[in-house]
């Protein structure tokens, strides 16, 4: 089976473009930590997460707000017709201006699967880097990525691990998507 880079297509002319996600705190504003949205975990949301735009512009199916997947409900309703339930969670969002549902995509995979040999180039953080933030081995730069197909198993959505900054789907995916119709999608085979 084949893989691709999930992300949003950013040259769909007056489309709209995500602002980072907010939740209230104490009567104010706060930046929501996106980061743990990349982790592969379920997560329990206790405070209405909202989405700004800036500049407004047409809404996609499809749209990344900072890194974070959000999603029309159509996707929702496909990877519930595909059976991916174990493997992504919806979250419920508010998107400035927009009355229909709206959702993060949150995988619940990471998988340790990048072909370092295949890839254009790859950096990793060591020790003498000073980072105690980041991990040894963990992925500093992937350029070209490519992954190990063997080492996925059955997965069709997923991260891969050490560079959890891409959204990974399956070829069966990708097409359900594009005969969706579903906007805003954009791929890159890895």
């Amino acid at each position: 089976m084949r893989y691709y880079d999930l992300y949003d297509n950013v040259y769909i002319p007056g489309r709209w473009h995500l602002r980072m996600p907010l939740y209230e705190e104490d009567g104010r504003e706060e930046l929501f930590n996106a980061w743990r949205f990349k982790e592969g975990q379920f997560l329990s949301i206790d405070k209405p997460i909202r989405i700004s735009m800036k500049p407004a512009g047409r809404p996609l199916e499809f749209s990344l707000a900072r890194g974070v997947p959000i999603v029309h409900h159509r996707v929702v309703s496909l990877f519930e017709r595909l059976g991916l339930q174990k493997e992504v969670q919806f979250i419920p969002v508010e998107v400035e201006g927009q009355a229909e549902p709206w959702f993060i995509l949150n995988a619940l995979q990471v998988i340790r699967c990048i072909d370092d040999a295949r890839c254009e180039e790859v950096l990793h953080w060591l020790p003498e880097d000073n980072r105690p933030d980041k991990e040894a081995g963990e992925y500093r730069n992937v350029s070209g990525l490519k992954i190990d197909p063997e080492k996925l198993g059955e997965a069709h959505v997923f991260r891969p691990w050490g560079w959890k900054v891409i959204l990974i789907v399956s070829e069966h995916v990708k097409l359900a998507l594009e005969e969706e119709g579903i906007t805003g999608t954009k791929f890159i085979e890895v």
